[in-house]
């Protein structure tokens, strides 16, 4: 008396898995490019100088001994590192009016995401705002708070049109259209 049914006719299909992310959304490393690699690395190298107040070059040498180190764009690790903390005074000075707190109340992460994206919209004239945006919000969404994220956007969206001006109203006047 087996009340069971056979497998073969209740079983569901084998479970797919989703290409190119986690569960939570984020970006599987195999997944990432060279360039994302980099931002994450200068991402976790520009905490140590906020959070450890550790030498760039220190930081530099450790970092680039970290696993995973030698898939990620090294040139632009380079550019973001000593840009962000060579000009770390004039970031913060472009981030800060767009603020609704203290910098010293903004989170270490949530601060080095947005150093980087003020870096790239300011330097990195090769890669589109859109893009910046993008990869900051996904590093935010990583490493950062429950909700950094809405905020690194926030901020970065409204960073974006004093720096990348022609290129946001071109945009946006696609969107619109």
């Amino acid at each position: 008396m087996n009340d069971q049914k056979p497998k073969s006719a209740t079983s569901r299909p084998p479970r797919q898995t989703r290409t190119g992310l986690t569960s939570t959304g984020v970006r599987k490393a195999a997944a990432k490019s060279q360039r994302s690699r980099s931002r994450e690395f200068a991402l976790q190298a520009l905490y140590q100088t906020l959070v450890g107040k550790n030498a760039v070059s220190d930081i530099d040498a450790f970092t680039r001994d970290l696993a995973g180190f030698s898939k990620s764009d090294a040139l632009h690790f380079d550019a973001l590192l000593r840009g962000c903390t060579a000009e770390a005074t004039e970031l913060d000075a472009l981030l800060l009016p767009l603020l609704d707190r203290k910098l010293s109340e903004i989170s270490p992460i949530e601060h080095s995401v947005m150093w980087i994206g003020a870096y790239e919209l300011k330097h990195c004239l090769d890669v589109p705002w859109r893009v910046v945006l993008n990869e900051c919000i996904e590093l935010a969404k990583e490493f950062g708070g429950t909700d950094g994220h809405k905020y690194v956007n926030a901020v970065l969206n409204g960073l974006a049109p004093s720096l990348r001006g022609a290129e946001v109203n071109v945009d946006q006047g696609k969107t619109r259209a």
